[in-house]
């Protein structure tokens, strides 16, 4: 009787919770959907299937990467480059789980596997700056499932228009990439090591970019962290 009474009223709880979540992940799901349209589109114009374009979004779950991925296949790039590729690409999401293993390790290892699927840059920002007392799963699966299903549904849009409209990359849709990553960024900007660390990335990338070197997102990253690492020790220290 207890239990019954318990799960009853848990249950309108974490829909509450998921319901939550789903909304905070609203204006970044929005933000998303330009990019997933030139991901659909893009995979499409180089040459993959309906299907297999879909897969990307569905399975791999990363907008740089499949970018990356399918413009290195468009290139007739080899597979162990595109994986390689990808790997460094997607490694910032180790960060990411570093980050928030006190608060998913606890969890069954369903909501383990489930969480650490749907995390994004997006569901970072989200989630990532909760303490262990304030996250909750059915929270974090409400933002990371909504953003997935959005992803999705804006890759197909990309799908079926890139089969129809040519060129269609050349609209300007891939200002959304960097959209997106501003509003991530900019509202966790709330430290001196951190504002430290995003401008030594910002120039990193920049002067990588005008110099053409192909491995800029990489030194950019880490020049970034290895900048606010030393600004946050050096405060520390005084």
């Amino acid at each position: 009787m207890s239990t019954i009474s318990l799960n009853s009223v848990s249950q309108p709880h974490r829909r509450q919770l998921f319901l939550q979540g789903t909304l905070a992940m609203i204006p970044l799901s929005i933000a998303v959907i330009p990019w997933g349209l030139l991901a659909g589109s893009f995979a499409i114009e180089a040459g993959l299937t309906s299907w297999e374009s879909q897969a990307l979004s569905a399975i791999l779950f990363a907008g740089s990467a499949q970018l990356v991925a399918t413009g290195m296949l468009k290139a007739g790039a080899s597979l162990a480059t595109m994986l390689l590729a990808t790997f460094f690409i997607t490694s910032r999401h180790l960060l990411y789980s570093v980050s928030m293993r006190s608060k998913i390790s606890p969890l069954p290892l369903k909501w383990r596997l489930a969480l650490g699927f749907l995390l994004t840059d997006e569901l970072f920002a989200i989630c990532g700056q909760q303490s262990d007392k304030q996250f909750d799963r059915w929270y974090a699966l409400g933002a990371g499932l909504s953003f997935y299903l959005c992803w999705n549904l804006a890759t197909l849009v990309g799908i079926v228009a890139g089969s129809y409209i040519p060129a269609m990359n050349e609209l300007g849709l891939e200002f959304a990439v960097a959209a997106t990553f501003i509003a991530i960024v900019i509202p966790n900007i709330k430290s001196s090591p951190v504002l430290i660390s995003v401008l030594v990335a910002l120039v990193l990338s920049v002067l990588s970019s005008h110099l053409g070197i192909e491995s800029g997102l990489m030194i950019a990253s880490v020049g970034g962290m290895v900048a606010g690492y030393l600004a946050e020790t050096l405060k520390g220290a005084k």
